[in-house]
């Protein structure tokens, strides 16, 4: 219980909150439009469905003003760079903002499925009651307007049966017609948004997701339409609904029951999403800057397994370990930005991503910089790339911790790169201040090729540190997850020989995957009274299962080992 606090605590408080806040939203605008007297007569016209509909307009606004947030990559990495505005427990919050983003855009989705049904029956009442020529109050309510010093209360205007009544709203109303675009958007945003689009069709989900510029330019003029309406104030005061619902035919004969005026609510969306509107608009901003800033490519590396290095440098780039950047290749899309892992060092005097060739984009990167051909490619044909970042990931607070594993999956092994060429470079200069003085890494892979280009790296590190005669700070398990029966024959045949068959390293390479609960309690027992940082780069199923293992395995004692999780989210 005492790590899962120290783990999810302050993450689930956050949504407790969020939560919590959507809660009080609805109930409170809820009770407004069902209780409140300036909105009497509209219920009368519409029924409880108002209040229905008002209550999850006002948790969009609210969520609408979070959307852009935990998108706003510069404040975050800001934020994340500055110990006096985070602690490394809340630094851990930032790295989950791509959860968050879709949790608030979940209850977006919700929202509006709300207000979208209860609108419909609204509009469906308006419509009929417009139609209606009897005598009820519903009809009476709808013919106010008609004639001069009158104020209307139903928005529909126009006598016309549903449904062409309805469509006649929803298209030729500003309110109608922005509703239906920005829903149409939200439909096509989230839906491109799944896993599978993300992965297999990734343009398809970075076009659609710029819709957001419609939506939220709907959603600033989707109140001005004022459908909505309640009676004025100094209408209330003397036309009292309690006291004159019951004599509606006799409005305006009798002197304390006036006919009653309305107007429609004030827009209040803009109040509350121009602040993030105007804090994304810098966000942009910033981004375009900087990617009209030069990249020079120095130097392209073809690894096995269709993977490239890329060698860069700009001018004024800093970076951290295990930091990110967005590249855009002119030469293969004018628009598409695509995210990187940084596998350079900060020591090093340029800085440099992995690419692996699984889609069009890093097809067309590949065939761009010439690595479809056998003749070397001279330097002046190589793309331009424009670079926005770096951007800060959990893998900075590696050096916060006395000890720490490292787990990386497939191409998820990148950041660790960086950890470890920048454990390298301290190690060279005599790291007598480095607080780490343990990594445990782990590398799972299904393919021997995969191992071949950062090999070289590790056994840099291996020499490293028997040279130093510290051959224990790094202990690295590399996992093959899979192999047919010849592979296994050739393996079985070299295992006694003094390094690795696969890798050339001292460390054989272990078949099959990790028996996770017998590592960490492997770890626990060598580090008691330890804090002990889990880092992942990989799937989501290898997430859950590594979120488990350190709460199960970390003592409820505070003073015990305690492993915390952290794993990287671009």
């Amino acid at each position: 219980m005492g790590n899962w606090v120290e783990n999810e605590g302050l993450s689930i408080f956050v949504i407790f909150v969020w939560l919590a806040l959507n809660v009080f939203l609805f109930v409170w605008y809820y009770f407004v439009y069902d209780i409140g007297e300036k909105f009497y007569y509209t219920r009368e016209l519409l029924g409880p469905f108002l209040a229905l509909a008002r209550a999850p307009a006002a948790c969009l606004n609210f969520n609408c003003m979070l959307i852009l947030l935990p998108v706003c990559r510069n404040l975050l990495s800001f934020l994340r760079g500055s110990s006096a505005c985070c602690s490394v427990r809340v630094r851990r919050q930032l790295d989950r903002n791509l959860t968050f983003h879709k949790l608030v855009a979940w209850m977006i989705a919700l929202h509006t499925t709300i207000h979208t049904i209860a609108h419909l029956f609204n509009v469906e009442k308006a419509v009929d009651a417009r139609n209606d020529n009897g005598t009820n109050i519903q009809s009476v309510l709808s013919r106010l307007g008609d004639k001069e010093n009158e104020t209307y209360l139903n928005f529909a205007r126009k006598k016309l049966a549903n449904p062409g009544g309805g469509l006649y709203v929803a298209f030729t109303t500003l309110a109608g017609l922005s509703g239906v675009i920005i829903t149409l958007c939200l439909i096509l945003i989230i839906t491109s948004s799944t896993k599978t689009i993300r992965r297999s069709y990734f343009e398809v989900f970075w076009f659609t997701h710029h819709l957001f510029v419609i939506f939220f330019a709907g959603l600033v003029i989707h109140g001005a339409g004022q459908i909505v309406r309640g009676q004025i104030e100094t209408s209330w005061k003397e036309h009292k609904p309690s006291i004159c619902a019951k004599q509606f035919t006799e409005w305006g004969k009798k002197p304390e029951c006036p006919i009653p005026q309305f107007s429609g609510n004030p827009p209040m969306t803009w109040k509350w999403v121009v602040g993030p509107m105007i804090l994304y608009l810098c966000e942009r901003l910033v981004r375009f800057w900087r990617s009209q800033q030069k990249v020079v490519i120095t130097k392209v590396v073809i690894h096995p397994f269709k993977t490239i290095e890329l060698q860069m440098k700009k001018k004024g780039f800093r970076m951290e370990v295990g930091q990110y950047i967005f590249v855009k290749c002119p030469a293969v899309s004018m628009l598409e930005w695509h995210p990187f892992t940084l596998t350079s060092a900060p020591e090093e005097d340029y800085f440099s991503i992995h690419i692996r060739i699984v889609g069009d984009w890093t097809e067309g990167l590949f065939n761009a910089c010439g690595c479809d051909r056998q003749e070397f490619q001279d330097a002046w044909k190589l793309p331009k790339l424009a670079v926005d970042g770096p951007f800060g990931t959990a893998s900075e607070d590696v050096f916060s911790y006395e000890t720490v594993m490292l787990v990386g999956a497939g191409i998820g092994v990148t950041p660790f790169a960086s950890v470890l060429k920048s454990v390298w470079y301290k190690y060279c200069n005599d790291a007598t201040n480095l607080r780490l003085k343990k990594i445990y890494f782990y590398w799972l892979c299904r393919d021997t090729h995969a191992f071949e280009w950062f090999a070289d790296l590790l056994q840099s590190l291996e020499n490293q540190m028997q040279e130093r005669d510290n051959a224990a700070f790094l202990s690295y398990n590399i996992y093959l997850t899979g192999w047919d029966e010849t592979q296994a024959t050739h393996f079985t045949v070299h295992h006694d020989e003094e390094k690795d068959v696969i890798t050339g390293l001292k460390q054989k390479t272990l078949y099959g995957r990790p028996n996770w609960e017998n590592e960490f309690k492997m770890i626990a027992n060598q580090h008691p009274s330890s804090r002990i940082g889990v880092f992942l780069c990989g799937p989501e199923a290898l997430a859950t299962t590594l979120s488990k293992m350190s709460i199960s395995n970390s003592e409820a004692d505070p003073r015990g080992v305690h492993f915390i999780f952290n794993k990287e989210n671009f």
